[in-house]
């Protein structure tokens, strides 16, 4: 078992998200701890510790205790979760053996029902919301480069104080969110846009914009998705979904969507937890939603059946 103090915070992943959390909350003196099931990043970050590219090109190691099982850090108070959607399920079984009964788990991924899948093992009253705009791309196992802004919005929850105390200690950018629902809403439209698209033609984030029926197709997923989310009553967190989507792709122009990562490895994708959602809530709230359904079956399509 793995010394756990009063402020560890277990980090649920080993992938690109998880280890750009991981170093930023070990380069402010913190004491992470990763959590993971894959082989090759479990042992680079064991032997290597975690590796930040930074943009000056100069590479940065934070060595980082990790482990596979989960009664290493039982009784652990602070969560984060950073896995793929496909993979919540075994990350909230592997939560109900080592989350202290007061203990929070904040889930931060892509895509929708994480949450619920999460609270559905752990209850609601461990689990918390939120999103953030600090993306990463994986280089290797254990290797990653940092794009966007270290910004994170939180619902209101009594039990993130002190996690977010800890976050904006390491220089994350803290804000509430009052709507949980509108905050889950506003990236699965922006992910929606951005990420099948930039998987399927095999390219960054910026250059949607740069091809002008790229841009035609990212501007109409992301009004189809706002209009499920407007007919079911949530208030997006942003007046114009084709102005935040083209905001976002400019902001992150250099970056390699996740989904895209996923394609290139030959891993499982998120497509089901993002144009998947948006199809199936379409559906129960009578908006058609042809576009999010034939972006879902050509991501699926791109690996066999």
């Amino acid at each position: 078992m793995l010394p756990i103090e009063e402020q560890t915070i277990l980090v649920v992943g080993t992938g690109a998200m998880a280890c750009i959390f991981a170093a930023r909350l070990k380069a402010a003196g913190l004491s992470p701890v990763m959590l993971g099931s894959w082989t090759q990043g479990l042992e680079a970050i064991q032997k290597f510790g975690v590796r930040v590219l930074e943009a000056e090109g100069q590479e940065q190691a934070y060595p980082i205790q990790v482990t596979c099982d989960p009664q290493d850090v039982k009784g652990v108070r602070f969560a984060i979760v950073l896995v793929k959607s496909w993979q919540t399920s075994r990350a909230a079984r592997q939560l109900a053996e080592c989350l202290d009964a007061k203990g929070v788990a904040l889930t931060l991924q892509n895509g929708h029902g994480n949450r619920e899948q999460l609270a559905q093992v752990l209850g609601a009253q461990r689990v918390a919301l939120g999103v953030t705009t600090l993306g990463s791309t994986l280089l290797a196992p254990g290797l990653v480069r940092p794009v966007g802004e270290a910004v994170i919005s939180l619902e209101a929850h009594p039990r993130l104080g002190p996690l977010s105390n800890l976050l904006q200690s390491a220089g994350f950018v803290i804000e509430n969110a009052p709507d949980a629902n509108a905050l889950v809403w506003g990236k699965l439209v922006i992910n929606a846009a951005i990420n099948p698209l930039t998987a399927l033609l095999g390219i960054p984030n910026g250059e949607l914009l740069q091809r002008g029926s790229a841009r035609l197709l990212m501007q109409a997923v992301a009004r189809e998705a706002a209009a499920v989310a407007v007919a079911q009553g949530v208030r997006l967190p942003y007046p114009d979904p084709v102005v935040a989507v083209e905001t976002i792709a400019r902001r992150t122009a250099v970056n390699r969507s996740s989904m895209l990562q996923d394609v290139e490895r030959g891993a499982p994708t998120e497509i089901e937890a993002i144009c998947g959602a948006i199809v199936q809530a379409g559906e129960q709230v009578g908006v058609p939603t042809p576009i999010n359904r034939t972006l879902l079956q050509l991501v699926k399509a791109l690996r066999p059946d």
